[in-house]
């Protein structure tokens, strides 16, 4: 039988932390987006599928997901979602039968024209607390962290 006394337990403090400052912005990033755009009933993630789809008509689901940084079956419940208000529309490809092909609606087109005056709010709100020349310094730096990081997560995003 072992006698030793444990080990002492590390003190880590979080503030100090950069994951839980990026958590915690996340938190407040979608409770801000949520407030400016509460109105249209879609959330952070569901906007971002919905504007790529308009963006990008015809786009698969793989490829959707790859875009937005999301793994396959989220992005596969976040089209269910969005199919069921009749906001986009999901196909058979003509190629290949087991690839869905991605359209939004004329209804999900009008709901993401609507959405995005709020979702620029809701940026914009994130971004306040910085001067102007810090927002754009910020972006950068985010930017420089994401896309060196992409490989790491769990749903690489195409765009990095």
């Amino acid at each position: 039988m072992n006698s030793s006394p444990p080990s002492p337990t590390p003190v880590v403090a979080l503030d100090a932390q950069p994951g839980f400052h990026i958590r915690r912005l996340q938190q407040i990033a979608v409770a801000i987006f949520l407030q400016e755009t509460e109105d249209s009933g879609v959330t952070p993630v569901q906007y971002a599928a919905l504007q790529t789809v308009v963006n990008q008509p015809g786009i698969d689901q793989r490829t959707l997901a790859r875009t937005i940084g999301l793994d396959t079956s989220t992005v596969a419940g976040v089209i269910d979602r969005l199919e069921a208000r009749a906001l986009l529309q999901r196909n058979a490809s003509p190629d290949d039968r087991r690839v869905r092909l991605l359209t939004p609606t004329d209804e999900g087109c009008t709901l993401v024209a609507q959405v995005v005056p709020a979702m620029l709010r809701a940026q914009q709100r994130v971004l306040e607390p910085l001067p102007e020349a810090e927002r754009i310094e910020f972006m950068r730096m985010l930017r420089t962290l994401v896309s060196e990081n992409n490989e790491l997560s769990r749903a690489p995003s195409e765009t990095g």
